[in-house]
């Protein structure tokens, strides 16, 4: 037999030039199995068809769909209703925070892949040369790989205090992808591009990056092995400099 719950789906509406936002209320009948994603889904499709939100794979590959859920940032598409909420239960949804808002649920995110493409990287690390070290697979398995794979959500951006106050900040994402580029050898990787207060050094190491990242790529980790690279690197320079004198 089918469980039903009957929630309510509170959600934040702005479009855009409008001076001030304010929430909406839709009373849904869900399978609490299904997706909060669904949901949203089901607004548009029954209650109101001027919503605005962004969707694509369904299945956490495209990062489309992120939203704050409750608060947190989540993939909506992979966040069953009954992880969020109860029967009669309310579930709070809007945009991501720290990116400029087009419409309702859609945010601007054109920066965070300027962002990602100043730092140049590449594309998808999946080598066990970009793993961290405490990812690093054990010996005898040395045919498997461990998945490292930014999805470019934007949910590490939206969670991070730092990028809340400082707009030029070059943001978890890109710092992250930068770590696993020079971790890989990747050519043309320069680490000099995260060395100054917009970059590596303005992170404040809460890690909230690393909670809500549906890939595991954990940014946090990185941006602090990043650091580490780029002190040894000044060390060397250092003490290169200081033998030619």
């Amino acid at each position: 037999m089918t469980t039903i719950w009957k929630i309510t789906l509170r959600v934040r509406r702005q479009k855009h030039g409008d001076t001030h936002a304010g929430w909406q209320n839709f009373a849904l009948t869900v399978n609490p199995d299904e997706t909060v994603l669904d949901a949203v889904e089901k607004v548009w499709a029954i209650h109101d068809r001027s919503l605005t939100y962004r969707h694509a794979c369904h299945h956490s590959t495209c990062g489309a769909c992120g939203m704050r859920v409750n608060g947190v940032e989540k993939l909506t598409c992979i966040t069953p209703i009954r992880s969020v909420t109860h029967d009669n239960g309310t579930i709070k949804v809007e945009p991501l925070r720290n990116f400029s808002l087009v419409s309702d649920l859609v945010v601007d995110v054109a920066p965070f892949f300027q962002n990602l493409e100043a730092m140049r990287v590449p594309g998808v690390v999946t080598n066990q040369q970009g793993c961290l070290d405490y990812e690093k697979i054990p010996a005898g398995t040395e045919n498997l790989e461990r998945l490292v794979d930014c999805i470019e959500c934007g949910l590490c951006v939206s969670a991070c205090p730092v990028a809340l106050t400082d707009d030029e900040y070059a943001g978890p994402a890109s710092l992250a992808g930068l770590q696993q580029s020079l971790a890989a050898s990747v050519d043309g990787t320069d680490m000099s591009l995260a060395d100054d207060q917009k970059g590596a050094w303005r992170c404040h190491s809460a890690y909230e990056c690393s909670a809500v990242c549906p890939s595991h790529v954990e940014p946090g980790y990185r941006i602090m092995d990043l650091r580490k690279q780029l002190m040894r690197n000044s060390f060397r320079q250092w003490f290169g400099n200081k033998e030619k004198n």
